[in-house]
């Protein structure tokens, strides 16, 4: 039976700092457990050694872990146009039988194989931002999307927004076909501590809210940060735990301007840095949480909310287009340079009522999305 199963591969090679990136292949794998068992494919992991640990929090019972050591990218692309095949998955394919490939950031050139080679790319945040990346960063972003429009067959993007974003952005060829695919979060295996046991671990207290975003510039810390403050001058004592990697560099300026608000309006007790903390500490956190508030400047599909909605967590957002297609009229929004608006908000939030269902259910929401991931390769 195992033997006529559909197999598909799944490239598992990402810079181990990409949490969101992590997360999301981890759980593009994990969610096929919840296809009824005649219609879940042979799975072939093919992943960086460096990515090891995370290898191990994937239960899926049809999968093959194939440990593989990718070219780089420029060496690749090379050999790709020497070769006239693409060398990032051509024996990967014709070796282990696949019948589909995800997820494919390279393209170099056209591909003859029979297997479907499905690309994905998470949003076009340089076109909005293009500050916060480097000038090299920008020219590989830009080439290793052109490839893909010119070469590949089927592009998955997690939003309508950012399939717009590629309309607005590109000429769009006919002959490729974009899938929206709404990536969800698969939450299991949450540590066994009570709500004070968790606030008691990390020192928050009652009543906190929560925001999980690495420390870059366009998570926008600055605009909750700066609303705190003024809730405080009115009286208004709020707390709030922060986790996320922090920068590598030790004067980061973005970093040094978080603290500067903290200590300019003391808010040392306001304000709880966790860094990064187990996963599994992290959901609880938010599972317990007051609401989690997203302030992100720019998001292709936020990892933090669907955290959120599995979660039943509600969930305070920058009005982003891509924020009110995930969260639609279930969540509660601000001009993500609002300080003034999200002080309102935040002033008058109500305490958590935690028999509340607010989403779908979590079976249901799985479920669809898993019949929805397995659409897009056969």
């Amino acid at each position: 039976m195992d033997n006529n199963k559909f197999r598909l591969g799944f490239l598992f090679n990402f810079n181990p700092k990409w949490t969101g990136g992590i997360i999301y292949l981890v759980n593009s794998i994990r969610i096929l457990n919840f296809l009824e068992d005649k219609d879940k494919p042979k799975v072939v992991v093919f992943y960086s050694p460096s990515l090891q640990q995370y290898i191990d929090e994937i239960n899926y019972p049809y999968m093959e872990l194939v440990p593989h050591q990718f070219p780089t990218v420029y060496k690749g692309f090379m050999q790709s146009f020497l070769k006239m095949k693409n060398v990032f998955v051509h024996d990967l394919v014709v070796v282990h039988k696949l019948d589909a490939v995800f997820p494919m950031h390279d393209y170099p050139v056209k591909s003859n194989l029979n297997a479907k080679l499905v690309s994905w790319i998470a949003d076009l945040q340089h076109f909005y931002y293009p500050q916060f990346f480097t000038k090299t960063k920008i020219l590989e972003r830009n080439a290793r999307i052109r490839f893909i429009l010119r070469n590949s067959k089927d592009l998955v993007v997690s939003s309508h927004a950012v399939k717009n974003d590629f309309i607005k952005f590109f000429k769009m060829p006919s002959s490729l076909r974009v899938h929206v695919y709404h990536f969800v979060s698969i939450i299991e295996g949450l540590p066994s501590m009570t709500y004070e046991e968790i606030r008691d671990k990390y020192k928050l207290e009652d009543n906190y809210y929560m925001i999980s975003n690495q420390f870059h510039k366009h998570k926008n810390h600055k605009v909750v940060f700066e609303a705190i403050a003024q809730l405080k001058k009115k009286g208004v004592e709020v707390c709030i735990g922060i986790t996320g990697r922090f920068p590598e560099q030790p004067d980061s300026p973005y970093i040094q301007e978080l603290h500067d608000i903290i200590n300019k309006n003391d808010l040392k007790q306001n304000i709880k840095f966790l860094g990064l903390i187990p996963r599994g500490d992290q959901l609880l956190l938010m599972k317990y949480s007051k609401a989690i508030i997203q302030p992100s400047l720019f998001e292709g599909w936020s990892t933090v909310i669907e955290d959120a909605k599995s979660l039943q967590v509600p969930v305070i957002a920058a009005n982003l287009d891509v924020n009110i297609e995930q969260l639609e009229e279930l969540g509660t929004y601000f001009e993500p340079h609002n300080v003034e608006k999200l002080v309102s908000i935040m002033e008058k939030y109500p305490n958590r009522d935690f028999s509340k269902q607010i989403y779908d259910s979590y079976e249901n929401r799985m479920k669809q999305a898993a019949y929805e991931l397995l659409s897009v390769f056969k």
